[in-house]
């Protein structure tokens, strides 16, 4: 038989567990984060190195013309991110059909304490998203439609003017970029006239007789 202050207990903590609530974070329709999470608080973090061989998302994918980071790799917020993408639809929406590809996500909570804060306490509240973008990692891609590169320029000019970093202009034939260093694919060798011509081979007189 189980004692009245025991079941008490039992039936009092199973409640509590049913309606403990859970990390979930709720975000407007326009704004830039994930739509459920469910550890609201992460670690800060470094912002990646590229050292490996992968140059996986340093091209583009869906779009014409894009831009990339060219310095060093940088934290984005979800805010510089819209900023971004809104000067670029204010730019180009004169144009038909065209669309605006972000090749990132701000998925990192970022947490920040009051200035002047003592230590200890745990840690700060949530402020914003973010995420961690390495060197030569693509960003934001046009396409969709046929847009002169004169125009996706300058659109992609004022976009790179709202991230703190440095960024260049890429094409369809832009090579990939490993870290610093620009792939180019290799050229095959220029034939000279010190070197002498290849011997003819007579096919008649290759083949053997049978």
């Amino acid at each position: 038989m189980f004692s009245l202050p025991s079941l008490a207990r039992t039936v009092l903590s199973t409640a509590r567990q049913q309606l403990q609530p859970l990390a979930v974070f709720s975000r407007a329709r326009n704004n830039l984060a994930p739509r459920q999470v469910k550890h609201i608080k992460k670690h800060k973090g470094r912002v990646p190195i590229p050292i490996g061989g992968s140059t996986k998302g340093t091209t583009l994918a869906y779009g014409d013309w894009g831009i990339r980071i060219k310095g060093n790799g940088a934290r984005l917020s979800a805010k510089q991110l819209e900023t971004a993408e809104e000067v670029i639809k204010k730019k180009l929406k004169i144009i038909k059909g065209v669309k605006i590809y972000l090749r990132v996500f701000p998925d990192i909570s970022v947490c920040i304490k009051g200035n002047e804060t003592r230590m200890g306490k745990g840690k700060g509240t949530f402020e914003f998203w973010a995420t961690r973008v390495p060197t030569g990692r693509v960003i934001l891609e046009v396409g969709g439609t046929p847009i002169r590169e004169e125009l996706a320029r300058e659109a992609l000019r004022l976009a790179a003017t709202k991230l703190p970093t440095k960024m260049e202009f890429i094409s369809r034939s832009t090579p990939p970029r490993l870290g610093n260093l620009v792939l180019h694919p290799p050229k095959a060798p220029k034939p000279t006239l010190d070197q002498p011509p290849p011997p003819i081979v007579d096919l008649a007189e290759a083949q053997p007789n049978v």
